[in-house]
C-alpha cells in the first residue's frame, strides 16, 4: 500500500465514491425519473430500495463472520469491479426481478468495499500517525453524492434514467483505476510516534459495545428514509419544478466537508459526545419535511442531513477501532451490519407507510424520533468517555 498518506486517503475516497455513492445512493436522484418512466409504486420503490440494504446487511454479515487480515486488497478490487457491473447492469436491464436481484448484489459489494476499505485505510493511516484524515476518506461519499446529483439530470436527459445508470457505471470505472494503483497490500510501516493522537489511545471497556451497536442501527433504521425518499418528497413537493435533485446536490455538497469537521470535533470534544449531538441535528432535519413543504424547509433538511449522516459513521467507526485497534475489520464489519439491518427495514416501513397514508408525514415523522432516541443511547457513553479523559488528565 502508498506509503503517501494523500495518496491513499483519495484512493479511499474514490473507492466509496464508486461503491457507496453510486452503487448505493445514486438510486436516490434516479428513482423519481425511474418511477416517471416506468410507472412502478412507491412501494414497490421501499421494496427496491430496500433489497439493496438487505445485501448491504447480507455482506456485512459475511464481513464479520469471515476472517479479513488477509488479501484485503484484492478483495477490494474484485469487490469494486463487482459493484461497477452490477450499477451497468440497471441500466441494461427491464426486468423488475432483474432490478431487485441487481441491488440485493449491489449492496453486498458495497458492504465489501466499506469495511475493506474503512480497515484497510484506517490501520494504515494509524501506523502513519493520520487517523486524524479519516474525515477525509468519508468525505468521498459526499463527493460523489454531489457529483451524481449534477451529473443524473443531464444524463437523463439526453439518454434517460437508463443512460444515468450506465453513465454514472462509467464514471466508476475510471475511478476504480486510481483505486487499484494506490490502495494495495499491507506493507510493513513503522509505528509514528504521532500515534498518540487521543483518537488512537486503545481503551478497555467490555460495556461500550451493546450501546454504540443500538444507538447505531437505529440511525440506520432513521436517517435512511431520507436516505432514500428525499428527491422523490421534494419531487411531489409543489416548490419544486423538476428541479427536485438540487436537493439531492445540496446533500453531497454539504458531506463533503462534514467527515472532516465532525473528526475534528470529536478530537476535541470527545467522539460520543461530537456523535449524540450529531444525532439530535440529524433528527431536527430529517423532520423538516414533514412539518413544512416549502423549498426552504427542503433546502435546511439537505444541508443538515448532509452535514451529519456520513459524520455518524466518521465518529462511530473512530470511537469503535479505538477500542479494539487490533481488530478493526471484524469490529467495523459488525457495526456495519446492525446499521444495514436498520437501512433494510427503514424504506419498505416508509414505503408502506406512505402507501397507506398517502404522505411522507409519518414516515419522516417515526425517522426522526428513531435518529433521536438513537442519540439517547449514547448518554452512557459521553459519561464514560468523560470519565476516561478525566483520568487521563490525572
Amino acid at each position: 500500500m502508498s506509503r503517501n498518506p494523500y495518496s491513499l486517503v483519495i484512493g479511499g475516497v474514490f473507492a466509496l465514491f464508486i461503491a457507496m455513492s453510486i452503487g448505493r445512493f445514486a438510486y436516490t436522484p434516479i428513482l423519481p425519473f425511474m418511477q416517471q418512466e416506468t410507472g412502478f409504486s412507491t412501494r414497490f420503490a421501499g421494496f427496491l430500495a430496500s433489497s439493496n440494504y438487505a445485501g448491504y446487511l447480507a455482506g456485512a454479515l459475511i464481513a464479520s463472520l469471515v476472517p479479513l487480515k488477509k488479501n484485503r486488497a484484492m478483495l477490494l478490487r474484485f469487490s469494486i469491479v463487482i459493484s461497477i457491473l452490477l450499477t451497468l447492469l440497471m441500466g441494461l436491464t427491464y426486468s423488475h426481478t432483474s432490478w431487485m436481484l441487481w441491488r440485493f448484489l449491489s449492496g453486498i459489494a458495497s458492504a465489501f468495499v466499506f469495511v475493506l476499505a474503512s480497515s484497510l485505510i484506517l490501520d494504515k493511516l494509524a501506523k502513519l500517525g493520520k487517523l486524524s484524515w479519516v474525515g477525509v476518506m468519508y468525505g468521498g461519499v459526499g463527493l460523489g453524492i454531489f457529483v451524481s446529483g449534477l451529473l443524473v439530470p443531464v444524463l437523463i436527459e439526453n439518454f434517460h434514467y437508463e443512460g444515468a445508470w450506465i453513465g454514472l457505471a462509467c464514471l466508476a470505472g475510471i475511478l476504480g483505476i486510481y483505486v487499484f494503483l494506490t490502495v494495495k497490500e499491507d506493507e510493513l510501516i513503522p509505528i509514528s510516534a504521532a500515534t498518540n493522537e487521543q483518537t488512537l489511545k486503545p481503551t478497555k471497556s467490555p460495556k461500550w459495545f451493546p450501546w454504540l451497536l443500538c444507538s447505531y442501527g437505529l440511525e440506520g433504521l432513521g436517517y435512511i428514509v431520507t436516505g432514500t425518499f428525499i428527491v422523490a418528497i421534494a419531487e411531489q413537493t409543489a416548490a419544486f419544478s423538476g428541479n427536485a435533485t438540487s436537493v439531492w446536490v445540496i446533500v453531497g455538497l454539504t458531506a463533503i466537508p462534514s467527515c472532516v469537521m465532525w473528526a475534528y470535533f470529536g478530537n476535541k470534544y470527545g467522539l460520543m459526545r461530537s456523535l449524540m449531538i450529531l444525532l439530535i441535528i440529524q433528527a431536527a432535519g430529517i423532520a423538516l419535511p414533514a412539518i413544512s413543504a416549502s423549498s426552504s424547509s427542503f433546502y435546511v433538511s439537505a444541508v443538515l442531513f448532509g452535514a451529519t449522516f456520513m459524520g455518524a459513521t466518521t465518529l462511530a467507526t473512530a470511537f469503535a477501532r479505538n477500542k479494539n485497534p487490533l481488530g478493526s475489520a471484524r469490529v467495523i464489519a459488525i457495526m456495519t451490519t446492525i446499521y444495514a439491518l436498520g437501512q433494510m427495514i427503514g424504506p419498505s416501513i416508509a414505503g408502506v407507510l406512505t402507501a397507506k397514508t398517502e404522505s411522507y408525514t409519518w414516515a419522516l415523522s417515526g425517522a426522526a424520533i428513531f435518529v433521536f432516541i438513537s442519540a439517547m443511547f449514547l448518554l452512557p457513553l459521553v459519561k464514560h468517555e468523560r470519565l476516561e479523559t478525566n483520568d487521563d488528565v490525572h
